[in-house]
């Protein structure tokens, strides 16, 4: 079973417009409320594609309240743990030339006592799980180290673990040595300090990341695809390359590439396949609107079209 943790999870409000333009107005076309944020979008993911998951999340409040319910029909587990606070809305507003504009609450501030029983939740289940999938920003009061804390216990128990996540959480669960790593460009380029403007760029970047502490690095580059990197049994790179596609909305791509992995993963597919999955993933669920994602034959068929190339080290 893969088990996966939204630590701040949000109601996604997708409001598609006519057109976005600055100091101008812009009318709306349809307006969608879903439950979102790394994890759960992960465990959606799976869960279609046939696999079996667990989503383990804190919520409180209204918002809190809705987003619940609208797990009701989910279709997979879920483990709720209650905290006083409501968690975030967050909004994501899209035209239909493609332009996006995404706007995150910072999310609820969380006591001691919740973020306990978070790692409670977690440990409890890990006796059942053979993946551990850390996703998403830290809530406001939760230490930085959390998720460090989460892959050594998850480690301790022989489960494996994938860390998808930004700034000092990123750098500092990279260093408890989780199995998997899937930042983005960006992300990348925050933790070391650089810009990827290359695919040399990349190559190093997975390496650095490498010799930090992960196991597997995937960097996803958006449009240009994903490079990854592999240490077991020996060290080994790849670049996954997607089909051109005319992507409507980018957003929770990739959400899907790293759940596919997974999912990949889970069956046990080799790196390579894996990679040419997640690749897929993301690149057919940019092209779907609002944050949708792509079934598994609709991933299928760009998965055909995904170019993985070995990289001579």
């Amino acid at each position: 079973m893969i088990v996966t943790l939204t630590m701040n999870p949000a109601m996604d409000r997708t409001i598609s417009v006519d057109r976005l333009a600055f100091d101008d107005r812009a009318y709306i076309l349809s307006s969608n409320d879903s439950p979102g944020g790394r994890g759960i979008n992960a465990s959606c993911v799976i869960h279609s594609f046939g696999g079996s998951t667990l989503a383990i999340i804190p919520t409180g409040g209204d918002h809190g309240e809705r987003f619940e319910h609208s797990l009701n029909s989910c279709g997979f587990q879920v483990a709720t743990v209650p905290i006083r606070n409501d968690i975030r809305l967050n909004l994501t507003i899209t035209d239909r030339h493609g332009l996006t504009i995404k706007l995150n609450e910072i999310g609820p501030r969380m006591a001691q006592l919740e973020i306990d029983d978070v790692e409670k939740a977690v440990v409890s289940r890990l006796d059942q799980a053979e993946w551990l999938a850390l996703c998403g920003s830290l809530p406001p009061g939760v230490p930085s180290d959390f998720y460090a804390r989460l892959i050594a216990r998850a480690k301790a128990k022989g489960v494996k673990t994938l860390l998808d996540t930004d700034g000092e959480a990123l750098s500092q669960g990279i260093e408890a040595g989780p199995t998997i790593v899937t930042p983005n460009q960006q992300e990348t380029e925050r933790l070391l300090n650089t810009v990827l403007l290359t695919k040399t760029s990349a190559i190093a970047a997975a390496k650095r990341i490498h010799t930090l502490g992960a196991s597997t690095v995937v960097i996803s580059l958006g449009s240009r695809g994903a490079i990854g990197l592999m240490s077991e049994p020996g060290l080994a790179m790849w670049e996954a390359i997607p089909p051109r596609i005319d992507a409507i909305s980018p957003i929770g791509a990739g959400d899907a590439m790293a759940a596919a992995i997974l999912w990949s993963l889970a069956k046990k597919d080799e790196f390579a396949d894996a990679l040419r999955w997640g690749v897929a993933a993301g690149t057919a669920s940019a092209k779907l609107p609002g944050m949708s994602f792509a079934s598994l034959e609709q991933t299928g068929e760009v998965y055909q079209e995904v170019d993985v190339r070995q990289i001579q080290l």
